[in-house]
């Protein structure tokens, strides 16, 4: 369940790179974002004339006009609604295009930067962070791009052209129409200042209630054999508490915003209708104006309504996207120097490694390989072995000292050339949604069907001639279910079509039976033929059948030679083999056999 990393958070963007990431999604379709705007701008200019015209029909019916020049207003009333009409609508919509071009350029950066996370940082972030952040986030995120930011960015075009209509009526006017806008102002200052903190936590305990549903549903047996339900429980019920006060705080800034907000629209509504008559009366303002600014002010409450409506999930979507593109300020583990191995010779000089800081669990390792060659790597658990083959396969860096391809630090290789070259298996696998032929071409993508067949059948996967579609079977959810043999038959497959100089299998065939996995270990030996195959080796019998044995015990490198000569030298090997002979057990250096260890 990777307690280990437990607490291990990706990044999160700042407010200015959240600023700039927005503004790179955006400047893709600079046209279309200027004709959105523009469009919005006529948009809100055209819904100023209603108002004013009215103002104009009270005044003439007031000076004694007919019913023909009203009429005549009437129908300009009438034609700019519709014009209006119109230019919000192709807005909107040349909007709703722009923004899910945007979503889905954001979709595709937030793919690539995870598959370019190096994968020690994944798995010490955990599942969970990733998959909120995938998941809930993103579908934050959509609403806000798609929907939020135009509305937004309408009803504020409109509020600010109504004020400025207003103060073209009459000075005055304006003053009144404003006086809400201090408690406004102050209110949004204060909830600004607090939102994007709080919804962070809220991303951030949201994250935490996933890890904690992912790590018990991934170890619901382990949780069962050691009857840790109720610590599980428990475990999950403090991460749900955590999500509901982070959610409570949100929910308290929203019921702080939204009351002021409201207010504001009443009190300059009433100050407009007491003091504006007092102007008329006193013969400073035309009634028509009086009538049109009350108006003008009734037209901005749906703008105001529009923004306190779409602040909260702008807020919420900024905190997502800045979650999203935080995924990319992870550094890289390597730095490719642009050399070319010389050779396909792997070497670890002098390597230590910690998974934490100050507990080593390799000390000063060296391991030199022979192209083509078969090495067996043995000993007891927790020994070092299976970090050991993530430093040759370059998924983690040596703490200390170096491990080369070619005389090349294997991180100074791009992931795609490394790939190419070393390739490491473990009992992880995953079979992706899809039929067989598109989950085995994710290695050799120009691999026609009888090389795919060949691969098949390299790692005795029988069960493939009995799939009712043969390769455009399809596997996953809502198609063919593999068990984890066949699964691990696929994964072994796909090396076998990758065609790398060194292969290192840890545990690759643990999941088969014995016999599946024998057979499979000599078709994959012959196949494998003249490369180099590392093997982590839990059964002896792949350790008596390579060319040489690394004995790894506490971090470091035992003995190193071949079979016989290992049970010759009768050290810690030939303890292991008689152990496993005789009693099935690691037996230390120097310890009798049977001794009860």
């Amino acid at each position: 369940m990777n307690g280990g990393h437990a607490g291990v958070r990706l990044p999160v963007a700042d407010r200015a790179r959240v600023r700039r990431e927005a503004w790179r999604l955006l400047r893709h379709d600079r046209w279309a974002l200027a004709a959105v705007v523009s469009l919005y701008c006529l948009a809100a200019l055209a819904g100023l004339a209603g108002p004013w015209l009215i103002g104009e029909i009270v005044d003439r019916v007031q000076a004694g006009a007919g019913a023909s020049a009203v009429d005549r207003l009437a129908l300009a009333i009438v034609g700019f609604v519709i014009v209006q009409l119109l230019l919000e609508r192709t807005a909107r919509l040349l909007g709703h295009r722009l923004g899910e071009r945007a979503l889905a350029r954001l979709r595709e950066g937030f793919v690539d930067d995870t598959l370019a996370l190096p994968l020690s940082t994944v798995e010490h972030a955990g599942a969970g962070d990733l998959m909120t952040r995938s998941t809930g986030d993103v579908t934050t995120v959509g609403p806000m791009v798609r929907d939020a930011a135009p509305e937004i960015f309408l009803a504020s075009l409109q509020v600010a052209f109504i004020f400025a209509a207003i103060f073209v009526l009459h000075p005055l006017l304006g003053l009144l129409a404003l006086l809400g806008l201090p408690a406004l102002l102050l209110v949004l200052r204060w909830y600004l200042r607090r939102a994007r903190s709080a919804y962070l936590a809220e991303g951030a305990a949201n994250t935490e209630v996933s890890e904690e549903l992912a790590a018990t549903a991934d170890g619901a047996r382990t949780v069962e054999a050691l009857d840790l339900a109720s610590r599980r429980i428990a475990a999950g019920d403090a991460a749900v508490a955590q999500a509901v006060a982070t959610r409570r705080r949100t929910l308290f800034l929203r019921s702080v915003l939204f009351p002021v907000m409201d207010a504001s629209h009443a009190v300059p509504m009433a100050a407009m209708l007491l003091l504006g008559g007092w102007l008329y009366l006193a013969g400073t303002v035309s009634l028509g104006a009086v009538v049109a600014a009350v108006l003008y002010l009734q037209r901005a409450v749906g703008p105001l309504d529009t923004v306190t409506m779409w602040v909260e999930m702008l807020q919420r979507g900024a905190a997502s996207f800045a979650r999203i593109r935080g995924v990319g300020l992870v550094a890289s583990d390597r730095t490719p120097s642009g050399a070319v191995p010389a050779g396909d010779r792997l070497d670890a000089e002098d390597v230590r490694y910690a998974y934490r800081a100050g507990h080593d669990v390799l000390h000063g390792l060296d391991l030199h390989t022979r192209p083509g060659e078969r090495l067996a790597v043995v000993g007891p658990s927790g020994a070092g072995k299976s970090t050991l083959a993530r430093l040759l396969a370059g998924i983690d860096p040596p703490r200390t000292g170096r491990v080369t391809v070619g005389r090349v630090p294997v991180t100074d290789l791009p992931l795609v050339d490394l790939r190419n070259q070393v390739v490491l298996v473990t009992q992880d696998h995953h079979v992706f949604i899809g039929t067989l032929r598109d989950n085995l071409r994710l290695a050799r993508p120009d691999a026609d069907d009888d090389r795919l067949r060949a691969a098949l059948a390299a790692v005795d996967a029988e069960w493939t001639a009995d799939l009712p579609d043969g390769l455009d079977t399809l596997l996953g959810a809502g198609g063919v279910e593999l068990d984890a043999g066949q699964a691990q038959q696929v994964a072994l497959a796909r090396v076998i079509l990758a065609d790398p100089h060194t292969v290192i299998l840890d545990e690759a065939t643990s999941l088969l039976d014995p016999t599946s996995a024998r057979r499979s270990e000599r078709a994959l030996a012959a196949v494998l033929d003249g490369r180099t195959v590392i093997v982590i080796a839990h059964r002896l019998q792949s350790a008596a059948d390579a060319d040489r044995v690394a004995v790894v015990a506490d971090g470091r490198l035992a003995e190193f030679g071949s079979h016989a000569e290992l049970i010759a030298a009768g050290g810690s090997y030939a303890s292991l083999w008689r152990a496993w002979h005789g009693h099935g057990d690691w037996v230390e250096p120097g310890e009798p056999v049977g001794s009860g260890r």
